[in-house]
């Protein structure tokens, strides 16, 4: 949770704010409630409506609405289960083509929404404006206090839109949904809603769906809000340039999108499952845990600290230390066709739990108490090694180092005779690694690399180390460095 703002004038109170962050996912939400009436709304709510109820009651609101600002592709939507558990109405948008429609509104109250329109929310309006760019039936809600008498709107909830700092990405639908030449079509759709948000006024607050870390762009600001006028100034994009050069700006050097977006854009386009209270077994044996190891479409996930999973883990399990990156990891790594059984601290569990069906991973048979591993006969291990290690060994010929960073970290600076395979894709392309050679694996700080190594001994890679320093001790070492494009693979 954020912030909390409430505007009042001649000693009344008319409008409550309020704005909430999934730290993991870099993701805004809003609630937005009139005082005079008790209705609330909240603004691309995430799918764990706990935060958003709590501040319901204790403010005495009732969740009247649901808006999305497009159809998000790194996170599940809330909104569905809104209008499940609370009967909310659905502000949802109508722009772009048939391709990207809600599918889910029969049966529940659904408002779609064009250009222009505009809707209230007791005394609170909202403006649609049609931003297309990031998708094509991006919306954004100019927001104005008409309780409180004003005339002029207060701010802007952009979506992934314009950001502090940056605008959202048009290249998602391409490289993660594969709808070709999606990318170009939608920078220059970016550029045209651009010129429209440069004509508002330079009060207006910009309140983004997202901060820095999200992979919706690439330049983000820490700042969790801007203004109009601020982003006028500094945001690169908003800069005087031509069409033709923005658009090679702004495709150029994007994040690779983790691999779950493709399955958020059809699950928020289709409608997320309702969830419901079930309860997951905590298992605390061994022999309970063998049960879902040996079947084939259960993975066992390892969430205790990477540092403790070296020093002795489960064959076959897949390290993901529940971090701030564990999210985004989980996503890009499981397999959405497969039930989970996750090994967690008993009080981390609910944490976990929501963490995962964020992203739509709800299969999850049980959660296993650590202690299970005091009664395996034999565990696997791997050794974390520091960067002066490295240094005596990553020229031989029976050692192959694995990079694991994204592309553009690649590009600015790697270990001489490294081998870059991300993260993301390692699973993939675990099949053109060498059987016969130690196997180093390293990212910037570490954290990546041991997900990594983890991930590469479940595949059956037993001689594999991990940089602990990460890169970045590989330079403090004085380590040579060499830039370069991307590494042809076989």
């Amino acid at each position: 949770m954020m912030d909390k703002w409430i505007f009042s004038r001649n000693g009344g109170r008319h409008m409550f704010f309020r704005s909430y962050a999934d730290e993991q996912l870099s993701q805004y939400s809003y609630m937005i409630a009139c005082q005079k009436t008790g209705e609330a709304i909240v603004i691309d709510p995430a799918r764990d409506l706990t935060p958003y109820i709590e501040t319901a009651r204790k403010e005495g609101f009732r969740l009247m609405a649901a808006a999305e600002t497009h159809i998000h592709a790194d996170f599940v939507s809330g909104a569905r289960q809104m209008a499940s558990d609370y009967g909310a109405a659905l502000y949802l948008s109508n722009e772009g083509d048939e391709e990207w429609k809600y599918e889910f509104t029969d049966g529940l109250s659904v408002n779609l929404l064009k250009d222009g329109d505009v809707f209230m929310v007791g005394k609170v309006e909202f403006k649609v404006m049609h931003t297309p760019g990031h998708t094509p039936e991006s919306i954004s809600f100019i927001l104005t206090d008409r309780g409180s008498g004003s005339a002029v709107p207060m701010g802007i909830f952009t979506g992934d839109f314009v950001f502090v700092g940056d605008v959202g990405r048009p290249d998602l639908l391409e490289k993660a949904v594969q709808l070709q030449g999606t990318a170009e079509t939608g920078a220059g759709q970016m550029y045209d809603s651009i010129q429209v948000f440069k004509q508002l006024p330079d009060h207006l607050i910009v309140w983004p769906g997202h901060g820095a870390g999200s992979a919706c762009g690439k330049s983000f600001g820490a700042v969790p809000i801007s203004t109009v006028g601020y982003e006028k100034a500094n945001n690169w994009a908003l800069k005087e340039m031509s069409k033709e050069g923005f658009h090679e700006e702004l495709l150029k050097d994007q994040p690779e999108p983790p691999a779950y977006f493709s399955v958020m854009k059809k699950v928020n386009k289709g409608g997320p499952n309702v969830l419901a209270n079930e309860t997951i077994p905590y298992v605390e044996h061994l022999t309970d845990l063998r049960a879902y190891m040996n079947r084939s479409d259960v993975t066992v996930i390892d969430t205790r600290d990477s540092r403790e999973f070296a020093a002795g883990h489960l064959k076959g399990t897949i390290n993901l230390p529940y971090t701030r990156i564990f999210t985004n990891w989980a996503g890009w790594l499981l397999d959405y066709e497969h039930t989970l059984a996750v090994i967690a601290a008993e009080e981390q569990t609910e944490s976990i739990r929501r963490s995962l069906q964020s992203i739509g991973l709800d299969r999850i048979a049980a959660f296993v108490s650590p202690s299970v591993l005091k009664e395996a006969d034999a565990l696997e291990k791997y050794r974390n090694i520091d960067a002066e290690r490295l240094k005596e060994q990553y020229s031989k010929e029976d050692v192959y180092v694995i990079d694991v960073r994204q592309q553009r970290e690649w590009d600015e600076g790697h270990i001489p005779t490294a081998h870059h395979h991300m993260l993301g894709d390692l699973e993939e392309e675990a099949g053109q690694l060498p059987k016969d050679k130690k196997l180093i694996v390293h990212c910037q700080t570490g954290a990546r690399s041991a997900i990594g190594t983890s991930l590469l001994q479940a595949k059956g890679f037993k001689n594999v180390e991990n940089l602990l320093t990460g890169f970045d001790g590989w330079e403090k070492a004085g380590g040579p460095v060499e830039q370069g494009d991307k590494e042809e693979k076989k």
